[in-house]
């Protein structure tokens, strides 16, 4: 597992209060930021240009140095940090955006309010935003054994599965860190980034991004657990997010910055957000430029079912609600299963998961099913052929309708209760 290190996972960990200081500069016993203080701005950051005279051999370009914060870009954001009385906590190049994003403390008497309404006026800066907390929307574990995989047969996913089984569908299930070593995930997971901490046991042991990953791409027909929807997609998974002392698990604007841009630089088909927040300016640009890229983004709507926030607000993202006998989640929102799945948990058990998280999820597999043969097909594409069912999505409809010559099987039995 590529894990990163250093002041970003330190200031991970300070946000969660798990540690009770840490140097984030020379002073081995400095304060730790507090999260009501810290801001993200991001300042121009062109790519360096090769060396002038690269030579004629096959291997010249190898000494292109990867996209980093070039000296213009450090020099920026020290100017500002005097200027304004900040601190720098952490700092990143976005390479899709073509920015260095710093992670400052307002270190001065101003508030963080008026911090951030002068550097809006500043010409240097391109984006000045609160630092701002998500967090993961499923709800605790139960009683198993209810009706096994109730959603799968809800969703008609069997009968997609005669055309389809996501094949070469790589999606980014940006998250908590997944057991990649599940037995019914044996193969899936083919990259892990950890933009949190450098603790790959933790990574492991995270439920929320196990119980994602398994409803996306469990592995069928191998005699163990269940069967995901898009049994045979790839799975990248970017830890962005952190399990704290009990609730949802939660995660920031910077760690899920970074784990946006790795989904884009990886060229991910599918971006899952199982999450929810406030409405938050340099996600949404990423996101955007994900949109921009062909990836179609799928996002839990939030539990008052408001699409003001991010990631279900962002416009171009498909949000998804728990379906529910009542509606609440406001038109075009799509519904899929998200009460009682049965889906995977660390350490190779099962149990049963309820959230917007897992409705993403099916829809996130669905969605990778449409993309194995038809590549070509636009998030706008996608949205409009699963919003097409009036009962919610029904991921086998969507594929016959594509396909233009096949039919859907009879719906599958349901499994017998124990």
């Amino acid at each position: 597992m590529t894990t990163r290190s250093g002041s970003a996972a330190r200031l991970a960990l300070l946000l969660t209060g798990l540690l009770g200081a840490c140097a984030m500069g020379p002073a081995q016993d400095a304060a730790p930021p507090s999260p009501e203080r810290l801001i993200l701005v991001t300042v121009d950051n062109p790519p360096e240009p090769p060396p002038a005279r690269p030579g004629a051999t096959p291997r010249a370009y190898d000494l292109v140095a990867p996209y980093g914060a070039g000296a213009r870009a450090r020099a920026t954001a020290a100017a500002l940090a005097q200027q304004y009385h900040l601190r720098q906590v952490d700092a990143w190049p976005i390479a899709p955006l073509s920015v260095h994003c710093v992670v400052f403390e307002v270190a001065g008497g101003a508030t963080r309010e008026q911090t951030l309404a002068a550097l809006a006026g500043d010409t240097r800066v391109r984006l000045a935003q609160p630092m701002q907390t998500f967090r993961t929307l499923a709800t605790g574990y139960n009683d198993p054994y209810l009706d096994l995989q109730r959603g799968f047969r809800e969703i008609d996913a069997a009968g997609a599965q005669q055309w389809s089984r996501g094949e070469g569908v790589r999606v980014a299930v940006i998250d908590t860190g997944i057991d990649a070593s599940h037995p019914d995930l044996a193969g899936r997971v083919v990259a892990m980034r950890n933009f949190v901490d450098a603790d790959a046991r933790r990574f492991a042991r995270d439920h929320h991004g196990t119980a994602v990953a398994g409803v996306i791409s469990s592995v069928a027909n191998n005699n163990v657990g269940i069967v995901g929807v898009a049994p045979g997609a790839q799975l990248l998974a970017l830890k962005a997010c952190w399990h704290g002392d009990g609730g949802a698990a939660q995660c920031n604007s910077f760690t899920l910055a970074q784990a946006l841009s790795a989904a884009i630089e990886a060229d991910a088909q599918v971006v899952n957000l199982s999450l929810a927040g406030p409405a938050d300016p340099l996600l949404t640009q990423l996101v955007e430029r994900a949109l921009v890229d062909g990836a179609v983004v799928i996002a839990a709507a939030p539990p008052d079912g408001a699409l003001d926030g991010f990631p279900a607000g962002v416009a171009g993202v498909i949000a998804v609600d728990v379906a529910a006998a009542t509606p609440r989640a406001a038109a075009g929102v799509l519904r899929a299963p998200g009460s009682q799945v049965i889906t995977l948990v660390p350490g190779g058990g099962y149990d049963f998961v309820s959230g917007s998280s897992l409705a993403a999820a099916h829809v996130s597999g669905a969605v990778a099913l449409l993309l194995s043969g038809h590549p070509e097909l636009s998030p706008r594409d996608v949205g409009g052929l699963l919003r097409a069912g009036a009962a919610g999505v029904n991921v086998c409809a969507a594929l016959a309708a594509l396909r233009r010559d096949g039919r859907c099987a009879a719906a599958v039995a349901a499994p017998p209760k124990t």
